[in-house]
């Protein structure tokens, strides 16, 4: 069993036996600070661990963004062409060019055989479908798009 020494405003120093030094002997005796027992570095694992989770997060939207933004890029394209369609009315191989060249300014993967238009009486509707593959290190992600278009003249 171990001592720990008590000081009290009235008396002088007493020394009692210490059965759980945890509970009772707040203060060592060779020390005026506190013993902390509560603090075993399980912290830091925490920290640690939320660390890695917030790089692992920060890497995932690093390596997502650019394919998105080029989707969206794309889709606002496709809108203008079927835009500029319905006014001129073209023929669906003008507009399947117009995408194509869209999607190789837009860094967008696709052939003509994923292009779908439809222009009836100044009514164009375009439906592409592709797919980017994102290199994640330990994981390959495919995200699957579908930009459709629909636009229909006034007249």
């Amino acid at each position: 069993m171990s001592t720990c020494t008590i000081l009290n405003p009235n008396e002088s120093v007493v020394t009692k036996l210490a059965f759980h030094e945890r509970r009772f002997c707040r203060h060592p005796p060779e020390s005026g600070r506190p013993i902390r027992h509560g603090e075993r570095g399980s912290s830091n694992l925490k920290a640690i661990l939320w660390i890695l989770a917030l790089a692992a997060f920060i890497y995932v939207a690093v390596k997502l963004t650019p394919p998105l933004i080029n989707d969206f890029e794309f889709q606002d394209g496709v809108q203008t062409i079927a835009r500029f369609a319905t006014a001129t009315r073209q023929a669906p191989e003008q507009i399947r060019a117009a995408i194509l060249k869209e999607a190789e300014k837009d860094d967008v993967p696709i052939d003509a055989k994923d292009i779908k238009v439809q222009a009836v009486n100044g009514n164009v509707r375009i439906k592409v479908d592709y797919s980017v593959t994102v290199d994640l290190t330990v994981y390959q992600w495919t995200l699957n798009f579908h930009p459709n278009v629909s636009n229909d003249s006034l007249t």
